[in-house]
């Protein structure tokens, strides 16, 4: 064979696996592409929540800026999906006020929701002796003065959406609850503070502003 015949043969190869090559990327694109297109016609939309109530166990001010909160929030998601999944694979329950968060985050047990399911959560939130800003504790006078308190429970994770076999990257989740804790015959001052009387439930049932 001559060298003129084996330089055929190499380019041959050569050929032949971009060939290969640019068939598979096209296979590719185009599984990717038909995923997407799916994704874009089925059009997910984001979990529904729900605060439905709220115990207060423990919300007491201390001086000089010191806030004790313990409370058990009940809080249903919706997947108002038809076609699409949803996995919570993580879940954070904390609450805030005043755009400060006084709590330590609960984590929720990681789950799946299927098209149209309900699942309810009733986790205990709590911090002790939180420091607060000396302008979150003038707030909270005023609030003393009104006889009720915004606090915002906020749910904060991570979830994939699923349709059929295929399952997405993660997206974040970040829910916002408003919670408005009256004191009415419950308030009594403790030392200057304000404090809450244990075991108060605060039927709420108040929608959430859900961002995915």
């Amino acid at each position: 064979m001559t060298a003129k015949d084996c330089g055929h043969h190499h380019d041959h190869r050569k050929t032949l696996y971009r060939n290969i090559c640019a068939a598979l990327i096209a296979l590719v694109l185009l599984v990717l592409f038909t995923i997407l297109l799916i994704f874009l016609i089925l059009r997910p939309t984001k979990p529904k929540f729900i605060l439905i109530d709220a115990t207060v166990y423990a919300f007491k001010v201390s001086a000089p800026n010191f806030l004790s909160t313990t409370l058990q929030v009940t809080l249903s998601s919706r997947n108002p999906n038809d076609h699409v999944g949803i996995f919570y694979d993580r879940v954070d329950v904390y609450a805030t006020y005043r755009g400060q968060q006084i709590t330590l985050p609960t984590m929720l047990p990681p789950t799946y929701q299927g098209h149209k399911d309900v699942d309810v959560w009733s986790p205990f939130v709590y911090g002790n002796e939180v420091p607060v800003a000396p302008y979150v504790a003038a707030a909270l006078g005023e609030d003393q003065v009104t006889g009720r308190v915004l606090v915002n429970v906020k749910v904060d994770g991570r979830v994939r959406w699923k349709v059929g076999t295929w399952v997405s990257g993660r997206y974040h989740l970040n829910v916002n609850c408003p919670a408005y804790i009256v004191f009415g015959g419950n308030r009594v001052n403790s030392g200057g503070g304000i404090a809450v009387e244990s075991g108060v439930k605060f039927q709420l049932v108040q929608s959430c502003h859900v961002d995915v």
